[in-house]
């Protein structure tokens, strides 16, 4: 399909579904009818072209799907009093002429804050949000994340029922719960964005697919959200972040890490764009986990080579960011900067304070993190042992691959 379509495509995807459900309510049966016509969009719109009024071509089919439903669901239980329930405030099934103006309202962030209800698990958010908002097939999902199609069709199926179960409206949540709320949708984000740029498993380091994905609704997010500092610096972070996309790995796939990196690949637009947004936020307003992440970011993007890097500037940041988020991966991360800056073992001693964090007991990274440290202190027996560890709990192929062989480099060495 057309690159330029299926961004329309995408574009209007939320559009399209939340003016379903403010006509009809029935988020679940709406979703699944946006679905059908946004297919019936690629199939139809290379060959016929792209109509003058795409939103309401989609509303149309889409609504005319949604009437079929529901009168076949009509019919099959007590079809008089499923259709009073099920009708529109008009009183009729008629679909919306194709040439009625769309509204004006953008329906973007109620439909985050809908897909990211507390209901809800993280892992059913992500594929709720990818599928509503970002008007992604069940099988584009399935093939991200790498499982199967009927796998991702249930766990979908199973978040729109519990949102139905659990009462949800189409409408912003109360003003006294809209902060938390926006903090679920972000956090939904950045799991969409972490796991295209490091994918947790399989034989890419990423998926391109998902990191554009993320990039683009928190895109929408901040245009809604201009004045919110969390959001600036989660755009600003993902935009830092992803601009090294191009050095991180080399033409047969294998990892490169940061020190390594041509820093000459690196994308200059998105690192200026990121820099000017968490400057920006960082002078304004309240600071957050995203903003300091954002910054910590940009001292690494905006140091010419590795041996440039401003380490004590990003310890100082780590600390502030274990204050506002204490979570072992931000101490992971912090021992790195502490070890570059005051020494491995300062590092390792700080690193030892995870020793009986039972939420890392089988990750990988942190054996990654304690190898890379004792490599830098001279012990290469038990780095080797360390990264060898590390290799055997991750199930990313890239990853695997880059920490056997810096075990067995090391091993020529003992």
């Amino acid at each position: 399909m057309d690159g330029g379509i299926e961004d329309l495509l995408r574009e209007q995807a939320p559009q399209v579904l939340g003016a379903l459900v403010r006509r009809y309510g029935h988020f679940d049966a709406a979703e699944d009818a946006v679905q059908d016509a946004l297919l019936a969009a690629a199939v139809q719109w290379p060959d016929d072209g792209v109509p003058d009024n795409p939103r309401a071509w989609l509303i149309t089919v889409a609504s005319r799907r949604l009437t079929d439903q529901l009168r076949s669901e009509s019919a099959r239980r007590r079809r008089e009093e499923t259709a009073a329930a099920l009708t529109p405030s008009d009183g009729q099934f008629a679909a919306p002429p194709a040439d009625e103006q769309p509204p004006d309202t953008d329906d973007t962030l109620t439909l985050l804050f809908m897909c990211c209800h507390p209901a809800l698990s993280a892992s059913s958010q992500v594929a709720l949000t990818l599928r509503a908002v970002g008007g992604l097939t069940t099988t584009q999902i399935a093939r991200a994340f790498m499982v199967p199609e009927t796998t991702m069709g249930q766990r979908i199926s199973r978040a729109k029922q519990s949102i139905k179960t659990a009462g949800a409206r189409f409408d912003l949540p109360p003003e006294e719960d809209r902060a938390e709320r926006l903090r679920a949708v972000l956090h939904v984000l950045y799991l969409i964005f972490n796991e295209g740029y490091t994918a947790t498993s399989g034989a890419d380091l990423q998926r391109v697919e998902l990191t554009a994905e993320a990039i683009r609704l928190t895109r929408q997010v901040h245009r809604l959200l201009p004045d919110d500092g969390e959001v600036t610096g989660l755009l600003a972070l993902m935009l830092l972040t992803d601009a090294r996309r191009a050095a991180r790995t080399r033409p047969d796939g294998s990892l490169v890490p940061l020190a390594e990196q041509d820093r000459a690949l690196w994308d200059k637009t998105a690192i200026d764009e990121g820099v000017a947004l968490v400057t920006g936020a960082l002078k304004h307003g309240e600071l957050g986990p995203y903003q300091v992440q954002a910054a910590i970011a940009a001292v690494h993007d905006e140091a010419p080579a590795a041996d440039d890097t401003d380490w004590p500037q990003i310890v100082a940041l780590y600390e502030v960011l274990e204050r506002l988020s204490p979570n072992p991966m931000v101490t992971l991360n912090h021992a790195v900067a502490v070890a570059m800056a005051d020494g491995p073992r300062a590092g390792l001693a700080l690193l030892e304070t995870l020793a009986g964090d039972s939420r890392l007991a089988e990750h990988h990274r942190l054996e990654a993190v304690r190898g890379h440290l004792l490599e830098m202190a001279g012990d290469a027996a038990a780095a080797r042992a360390a990264y060898r560890l590390a290799a055997q709990r991750t199930t990313s192929l890239p990853e695997q691959r880059y920490l056997e062989d810096r075990a067995a480099r090391l091993a020529t060495q003992e």
